[in-house]
């Protein structure tokens, strides 16, 4: 490194140095139909297209077992595996667990976690193929593999939204993000103390969706029950603001998102309220939901409607040259960034 020039990674952020790195590596065979810049890599196998996707979960970064049961973060490592193939419109079928170890954790400690494994491997119908266990010198490590397969002509990438296609999500947003506020906030409150009384009463929703979230299989299911589509999907789990725009990069596109038509709850809403942050602000830049983002074409607009599974419609895509920009109630545009887009993990 001697003369060359230092890049930091925080230069180009996540998704910046993932292009980066992969740039000069073109599929050699024909079985990859794609690599990095998707939720999951897709692989021709023969009369299907089989899905594969990696996350990692760190401790300290992706979660703090002070507050986080090891139970809960073994169904949240599979929920998580399970989103990105969903995002791909396809069918989780296996997953596969390494984990990095320090000595401070006991085998009971690692059956918890796998009890949290198993009960979302039943949950979502998939199997717990293989994996890895390596010591650690610190704290917890989860790398989790998730395979899938989706119909070659049912599949969905990030780069495939038209203009005045709708914009969709499947649930309410912000939740997750209000459930980590108040859990690091009843954590400082409580440092030290030998018998901590945390205040969760009323908030067992928000908190749900932080410890325990679940991914909208629901709703894949019943698009795919009317034969709809979607022309481009991604889980939410950077933030809506962020992933929109990484659909629209893709896409080639511009966005227009009604400020007043995005699903926020009401336990969301009065945490941000006692907290003093804006719960528009959570849901934009939240992350952390798995639900899922996803655009379907302007004609299938009453079918849309009459499916339910927490499906709504938040606005549409528009011709690229308009960028993308959150509608105000009286008609206002205001430019949409991801201060979280350069630096988030997924």
């Amino acid at each position: 490194m001697d003369g060359k020039k230092r890049t930091e990674i925080a230069e180009l952020g996540k998704f910046g140095l993932i292009d980066r790195l992969t740039a000069g590596f073109a599929p050699a065979r024909a079985t990859t139909i794609k690599g990095a810049g998707d939720d999951a890599a897709v692989i021709d196998t023969g009369d299907r297209y089989t899905l594969v996707s990696t996350d990692l979960l760190l401790e300290g970064v992706d979660f703090d077992l002070v507050y986080t049961p090891l139970r809960h973060l073994g169904y949240k490592a599979v929920v998580a595996g399970c989103s990105d193939i969903y995002a791909m419109n396809g069918t989780p079928q296996q997953v596969m667990l390494a984990l990095g170890v320090s000595a401070r954790f006991s085998v009971e400690d690692l059956e918890e976690l796998y009890a949290g494994v198993k009960l979302a491997c039943k949950a979502y119908g998939v199997d717990l193929a293989g994996g890895d266990t390596s010591a650690s010198v610190n704290g917890l490590t989860i790398g989790i593999t998730t395979v899938g397969s989706v119909a070659r002509d049912k599949i969905v990438y990030r780069s495939g939204a038209k203009k005045n296609d709708l914009v969709c999500i499947t649930g309410d947003l912000g939740a997750a993000y209000m459930g980590l506020h108040l859990l690091e906030r009843e954590k400082r409150a409580y440092a030290g103390s030998q018998s901590p009384q945390p205040k969760f009463e009323g908030r067992e929703y928000i908190l749900g969706r932080q410890l325990k979230p679940e991914s909208p299989r629901e709703a894949i299911e019943a698009l795919g029950r009317a034969g709809i589509v979607p022309t481009a999907m991604i889980d939410l789990t950077d933030g809506l603001a962020s992933d929109l725009l990484h659909i629209c990069k893709q896409s080639a596109c511009g966005a227009r998102i009604y400020l007043d038509r995005i699903p926020i709850a009401r336990q969301t809403s009065e945490m941000a309220e006692e907290l003093h942050i804006d719960p528009v602000t959570a849901a934009l830049n939240g992350g952390g939901d798995y639900e899922l983002l996803f655009t379907v074409p302007l004609d299938r607009q009453e079918e849309l409607f009459k499916l339910g599974a927490g499906i709504e419609v938040i606005g549409h895509i528009t011709d690229e040259s308009t960028g993308v920009a959150l509608t105000t109630p009286d008609g206002e545009d205001i430019a949409l960034t991801a201060p979280g887009w350069k630096t988030r993990e997924k």
